[in-house]
């Protein structure tokens, strides 16, 4: 699979995963000014995407990453 199955906006948010936040604001406003999303938006599209083969075939580390951390976060709300 190939980068052209992934929409621009997907690209853009699996872009903005990779890079390093100092802190949780100003995540927020790259989220809202660069992709011109709600939080709530671009947490819902990304969660989609971390489901989606091609995502993981584009960037297996982010992705990967992101299910690590996901997996967690739902076995501390469970557990």
């Amino acid at each position: 699979m190939d980068d052209r199955e992934l929409t621009p906006q997907e690209l853009a948010v699996l872009a903005l995963e990779r890079r390093g936040w100092s802190t949780p604001g100003a995540k927020e406003r790259a989220i809202r000014e660069e992709l011109g999303l709600a939080p709530v938006r671009y947490y819902q599209l990304l969660n989609a995407l971390l489901d989606a083969p091609r995502a993981l075939a584009h960037d297996p580390v982010t992705v990967n990453r992101l299910r690590r951390v996901r997996d967690v976060r739902r076995e501390e709300r469970e557990g």
